[in-house]
């Protein structure tokens, strides 16, 4: 029988008032594809063409708590190719994975979730969007890295830009 490892790391840590340095411990528990979808729709004549495409590349992600310290996060990678007006082709992949983030604070939490957990699934993703293409008759396509700590911040940042604008709106009243 196949023995299964989690990896742990070291991620956050916060300061207890006594001084102690409190750390949270993050461990992978399952690394798997959720869902996947690919479509070529202009095949077989897309591959009489030059090739010259465009890639679109949209990502999302999401989080569900599975119980105690244990969170799914879902990873969505959305890859478009076009030629000219043509969709080549469209991968979509969901890589999961299920995390055991122990002893965070309440305020690392989430941004754990939202960058380092994608960070880890990124590459399986990745991976997954290069075979299926290369399976599928086209050349290789290799994502450049993300950096889902900026993504986050952005995120955070238009959040707090949205609600200050909702708090200085005039308020709409009904008549």
């Amino acid at each position: 029988m196949a023995e299964e490892k989690s990896t742990t790391a070291n991620t956050a840590s916060d300061h207890k008032p006594d001084g102690k340095t409190r750390t949270g411990h993050l461990s992978i528990q399952k690394v798997y594809v959720k869902d996947l979808s690919y479509e070529a729709p202009n095949t077989p004549h897309i591959f009489m063409e030059e090739w010259k495409p465009t890639v679109d590349l949209q990502l999302a992600n999401s989080t569900a708590p599975l119980g105690g310290d244990i969170h799914e996060v879902v990873l969505t990678v959305t890859v478009t190719v076009r030629f000219d007006e043509k969709v080549a082709y469209l991968i979509e992949v969901k890589q999961a994975g299920i995390f055991n983030l122990a002893g965070f604070p309440e305020q690392h939490l989430a941004p754990v979730l939202a960058t380092v957990c994608p960070n880890i699934l990124f590459p399986f993703a990745r991976e997954v969007v290069s075979d299926i293409a290369t399976k599928a008759g086209f050349p290789q396509l290799l994502l450049a890295p993300v950096n889902f700590e900026a993504l986050y911040a952005q995120e955070v940042m238009r959040q707090r830009n949205a609600a200050a604008e909702g708090a200085t709106a005039p308020a709409a009243t009904a008549h």
